[in-house]
């Protein structure tokens, strides 16, 4: 069954504007859980800016909640998540002046660096995601390095639904990514930029076990409501 991770990082975003504990990122965690969620995502980022250490802390140490700690290669951030010890982890590529995350790792240039850290995650028993562009390259580097999973950067197929592009090119590149993925033993997410529309075309993809949106959630949620679209969100996936 295809699962749904719910991204609470902006939940943070809101309350750091104030400098004030609301909204509690821990309280979003447990209500997204009884709604429906199936793993809740945050980032752990190097300048904090929006989930913080305690957060983090809190947030994995919640009973029957799987976690998914998006971390960056940075030596003081991988040790505090071994510390945190949640049950996934995703490593990401981090700029410091980016808004957002642009793009996949890049692989070749850092391959003995991520292989030791998913080497690390392993002895704790942690599932261990690597977060890719749609590139078949990666998926073989992903597995020569250990890793459990692969989250495919699904940015720019989201850009050319909301711009009302041709997406074949971009969708044949994901499937084929994801078929490769999953014929050689490495579970597939995707992730990045996702709405209502491009997670119903990406479900036209089996491989794809599990979809991890955040930025969409929060901000359709200040409309109608993160139950509803939680719930939205779900019936999509399943059909």
């Amino acid at each position: 069954m295809k699962r749904l991770g719910v991204n609470i990082d902006h939940v943070a975003t809101v309350r750091n504007a104030r400098g004030e504990i609301h909204p509690d990122p821990y309280e979003a965690a447990l209500f997204v859980k009884k709604k429906g969620a199936d793993s809740i995502t945050i980032h752990l980022r190097e300048d904090r800016r929006h989930i913080r250490d305690l957060d983090a802390k809190k947030i994995c140490s919640i009973k029957n909640l799987f976690v998914n700690l998006e971390i960056s290669t940075n030596h003081n951030i991988v040790k505090n998540a071994l510390k945190i010890e949640p049950k996934f982890i995703c490593i990401v590529p981090e700029n410091r002046n980016e808004i957002t995350t642009e793009g996949g790792l890049n692989l070749q240039k850092n391959e003995n660096r991520i292989k030791k850290i998913i080497s690390q995650f392993k002895k704790k028993k942690i599932r261990t995601s690597l977060f890719i562009n749609p590139n078949i390259k990666d998926i073989y580097l992903s597995k020569k390095m250990g890793a459990d999973c692969v989250e495919i950067h699904t940015g720019y197929l989201s850009n050319l639904v909301k711009s009302k592009k041709n997406i074949s090119k971009e969708f044949l590149k994901i499937k084929k990514c994801s078929i490769l993925a999953s014929k050689i033993g490495i579970e597939v997410h995707a992730g990045h930029g996702l709405d209502y529309k491009s997670t119903k075309i990406l479900t036209k993809i089996n491989e794809i076990k599990e979809f991890n949106i955040g930025h969409f959630i929060i901000g359709e949620s200040i409309f109608y409501g993160l139950q509803f679209v939680i719930k939205k969100f779900k019936r999509i996936i399943k059909n």
